[in-house]
């Protein structure tokens, strides 16, 4: 759903079903990345740990971190920390659109 929302908002998306498939795909795309937008509760790799690991690959890319947890979990991942982005599930598309805008422009 969030890739659809995407792309109409114009943005071209790589979408991932795993972490090792979002590594695999940054690997044949990194140039074109300039975001990574991933859930922080994962299975095989947090989306913390899928960002470090991205990095690399992907020096410029900026990260927006999602989840449908409450505040108090995604706390003990280290994702609310200050200077992190985070938009938390459900979000609206003129939610979404906002935040991926500002991450962008920051």
């Amino acid at each position: 759903m969030t890739k659809i929302l995407l792309e109409r908002q114009g943005y071209r998306v790589l979408a991932a079903n795993s972490p090792s498939e979002a590594l695999r795909l940054a690997q044949e795309h990194a140039a074109d990345i300039r975001l990574l937008m991933t859930d922080v509760v994962m299975p095989g790799m947090n989306g913390r740990e899928l960002a470090k690991n991205l990095a690399p690959l992907c020096p410029k890319v900026k990260c927006l971190f999602m989840s449908g947890y409450t505040a108090n979990v995604i706390a003990h991942h280290g994702v609310l920390d200050e200077g992190v982005y985070f938009i938390s599930k459900p979000f609206s598309l003129p939610d979404l659109a906002a935040k991926v805008r500002e991450v962008l422009d920051r």
